[in-house]
């Protein structure tokens, strides 16, 4: 469902919002910390950062930190920025006959019983936050690792 470019940022971010203390972490760091390859995760970050999920700064006291609270990102800003959304819209297996035609869905067996199931997910990705997940972590006292 996700692509590993997706799952790869959901990870990032939430490791820059579990290690925050007020200052950017280099991507060396991250990196090493969360044992991705430092280019793929870079163009993964510059992506997020454009999108304004993370601050970045360049020079040798630069790196990413966070671009708004984590409580205001959900998996779905990282989901639409990386995947984009047509997991949600368009036919699970690619029927291309229940493309942009609501009437031509009735015709593909699985619109019936997968579009609740997707639109659950939808607002559950929407309704959960990285801030959640980082609170839930600290709560229960335990190294993530990522």
């Amino acid at each position: 469902m996700l692509s590993n470019t997706c799952k790869y940022a959901i990870r990032a971010v939430l490791y820059l919002a579990i290690n925050e203390d007020g200052k950017k972490i280099g991507i060396k760091r991250i990196s090493e910390d969360l044992e991705m390859p430092t280019p793929f995760l870079g163009k993964i970050l510059q992506v997020l950062s454009k999108n304004k999920l993370l601050n970045s700064t360049k020079g040798p006291h630069g790196g990413f930190s966070l671009g708004k609270d984590a409580h205001d990102i959900s998996l779905l800003d990282i989901v639409e920025i990386i995947d984009g959304l047509d997991f949600f819209h368009n036919c699970v297996i690619g029927v291309r006959i229940c493309e942009d035609d609501p009437e031509k869905k009735k015709l593909c067996p699985f619109h019936n019983e997968l579009d609740p199931l997707r639109d659950k997910l939808y607002s559950q990705f929407k309704a959960l936050s990285i801030g959640q997940f980082r609170d839930g972590v600290k709560d229960i006292n335990v190294v993530l690792n990522l």
